[in-house]
């Protein structure tokens, strides 16, 4: 092939391969973390101190009011002596009860000094009542018989999970000077447990559970009375202090999306559970989760070069969902070539996607090819041939010609 043709085929592929196709219609700004969307309504007034919500699978805050303030948090401190409990012991193990001095006040199960109960009902009767004998039982037995060393090990969990905002001195959550943590980290906890503990995930959401082992049956009713009152309402736990107020952490499930939303330092029991409902009403009302792009979804169709009528088959290397305000509109632009040229493998990267929202880009996926793509080999045509061969004979015949002309012309001019 002659040089120039050669340059025109590849200037011609350069050229293809900055064309860009647009798919599907713009999408909507997400919500920015610790605040709503711009253009979702405002949640109500919600009468308490501070306030925070997100949504579970991808954890995209949708709504905060004072996120970050390190606050008392009551019994919601029982979270965090759940999961270092989960950690450190198995459910069947069996704990002997030491001697809790309580306040009249105080929440409990009635355990005896010495009575036996397993892990699995002493966390029951935790998480449900909020039974302050059931958190020191725990916390003395994980601890090897100290108090103090479980609570170091809640905290050496907080530095893991980085809760920056908490920081605890007691296991059960009573008001002690340095128990503190925010509703952003109260709300990121109660997510990692619900992400990772089986357990823990089921009961929490139970409106009452019968403990079986200690001497005698118990019957616990769980005082997060949303559970009972809201089908889609399934978690998580309850607080209340003279110093913290009404504290609540409440998660629920509507349309295949969860939420989980705190509020601090409530006045009342009945306005703590009334803000916690407004709050989750307020997100399912203005969010919802979408997938604009699916793992494998089939976005591009470009020329094959020197194969007429083939066209290879871009796909997506993954999947993409996140929370949108419900007025969302979703655009997903494709970048990727008009034409490809092999030889190129199976799932070479070979364009992108774009999500966009409110014509920002929000996520960037690549475009892989489907199958693989093979040389295209070059046949040297008949046709081709036949017409240079005749072709050069027409050239040799012609200048045969020529030169007898010349001869004779030189001929006649000497005579």
């Amino acid at each position: 092939m002659p040089a120039w043709i050669r340059t025109l085929a590849l200037v011609i592929c350069v050229l293809s391969t900055v064309a860009v196709v647009q798919r599907g219609a713009d999408a909507a700004t997400p919500p920015s973390l610790g605040m709503g969307s711009a253009r979702a309504t405002a949640p109500p007034a919600l009468g308490v101190r501070a306030a925070t919500l997100i949504e579970e699978s991808t954890g995209r805050a949708l709504y905060g009011t004072s996120p970050n303030a390190r606050l008392p948090i009551a019994s919601t401190t029982k979270l965090m002596t759940a999961l270092v409990t989960l950690r450190h012991a198995s459910l069947g193990t069996m704990f002997a009860a030491p001697t809790y001095y309580a306040s009249p006040a105080e929440v409990q199960i009635g355990l005896e000094p010495g009575e036996r109960m397993s892990v699995r009902d002493l966390l029951s009767a935790m998480l449900l009542p909020s039974a302050n004998d059931a958190a020191d039982d725990l916390a003395y037995n994980v601890g090897r018989r100290s108090v103090a060393r479980f609570v170091s090990m809640m905290n050496a969990q907080a530095r893991e999970l980085r809760l920056m905002h908490t920081h605890y001195a007691t296991p059960i959550g009573l008001d002690t000077p340095g128990n503190y943590s925010s509703g952003g980290d109260l709300v990121t906890l109660a997510r990692y447990l619900l992400r990772t503990e089986p357990f823990f995930k089921a009961v929490v959401a139970k409106p009452r559970a019968v403990l079986r082992t200690g001497s005698h049956a118990r019957v616990v009713v769980n005082r997060n009375d949303l559970v009972a009152r809201y089908s889609w309402v399934h978690g998580v736990k309850t607080g209340h202090t003279l110093q913290a107020g009404y504290v609540l952490v409440a998660a629920g499930t509507r349309h295949g999306m969860t939420l989980i939303g705190a509020v601090l330092d409530a006045s009342s029991e009945a306005g703590c559970d009334a803000a916690a409902l407004a709050l989750l009403n307020y997100g399912f009302a203005n969010f919802e989760l979408r997938t604009p792009v699916h793992t494998g979804g089939l976005f591009a169709r470009p020329a094959v070069s020197g194969r007429p009528g083939v066209y290879a088959r871009l796909i997506a290397a993954s999947s993409y969902t996140s929370v949108f305000s419900r007025r969302a509109r979703i655009g997903v632009r494709v970048n990727a070539p008009a034409q490809l040229a092999g030889p190129l493998p199976r799932h070479a990267e070979v364009g992108s996607l774009a999500v966009l929202a409110n014509h920002r880009v929000v996520a960037r996926i690549p475009l892989l090819l489907a199958a693989q793509l093979p040389r295209v080999r070059r046949k040297t045509s008949l046709a081709g041939m036949v017409v240079l061969s005749v072709t050069l004979s027409g050239l040799l015949v012609a200048a045969g010609a020529a030169f007898g002309l010349t001869m004779f012309w030189r001929r006649w001019h000497r005579r």
